[in-house]
């Protein structure tokens, strides 16, 4: 059974840095790109940065010198360090493990294996 597990939100003021982190099991991880997203309170879900199995990084625009994918086989985590953050970062994100993902017209494209529960960060202004 494939968990994907997301860890490190909660509350943070303005310029400000968090850490998430993903954990995945269940799945032979490194054949696996792993992707972010958000989804902000009425606001559809958004992209916001991946990172192939090769290492590649992707990111949107908004997110581009702020944010930082990473990623550590070995202990089959993803990381997203957060930087100089905004109230409007707050959202739930959610971690996926992809088949691939890439930037396409400055968004973000995945195809989604699977999904994470997701982790709640709340910028305060």
């Amino acid at each position: 059974q494939v968990q994907v597990v997301e860890s490190g939100g909660g509350l943070v003021q303005t310029g400000g840095s968090m850490r998430l982190s993903c954990t995945v099991s269940g799945l032979i991880f490194y054949n696996y790109a792993m992707a972010w997203f958000r989804q902000a309170p009425g606001k559809e879900r958004e992209g916001v940065s991946c990172i192939t199995y090769y290492g590649t990084a992707y990111y949107t625009d908004s997110m581009k010198g702020r944010f930082t994918v990473s990623r550590d086989n070995s202990r089959n985590t993803v990381y997203l360090q957060m930087n100089s953050l905004k109230p409007e970062d707050t959202a739930m994100y959610y971690c996926a493990a992809a088949s691939w993902c890439m930037i396409t017209d400055q968004a973000l494209g995945a195809e989604v294996r699977y999904w994470g529960q997701g982790t709640q960060v709340t910028v305060s202004s």
